[in-house]
């Protein structure tokens, strides 16, 4: 029963593991969106006649900002779906 209680184990360190990733990568993604606007708007209020270029600009690395969490997701659900580290706890079951 001691494989059980290991494979039960994994789960739980993987849940773990999942809810902080998705939870620094929000944090890391709300801090970047933060910084870019007042960063933006520091620079759009020294130079306005520059603003629609800082615009365009913003908006590409806001896409980039927005990708962290977007990996986060996708590696949570693979750790999550697939479980990875539970597959050779029942490949010694099997055995």
């Amino acid at each position: 029963m001691t494989i059980i209680s290991d494979i039960a184990q994994v789960q739980a360190s993987t849940a773990l593991a999942a809810g902080l990733i998705l939870s620094f990568s929000a944090v890391a993604a709300a801090i970047g969106a933060s910084l870019l606007g007042g960063k933006f708007l520091e620079s759009a209020a020294r130079q306005p006649e520059v603003a629609p270029f800082l615009f365009s600009k913003m908006i590409v690395v806001a896409g980039l900002v927005d990708v962290i969490p977007i990996i986060g997701v996708g590696l949570t659900l693979y750790f999550t779906v697939t479980a990875p580290f539970v597959t050779p706890l029942l490949q010694q079951i099997a055995a």
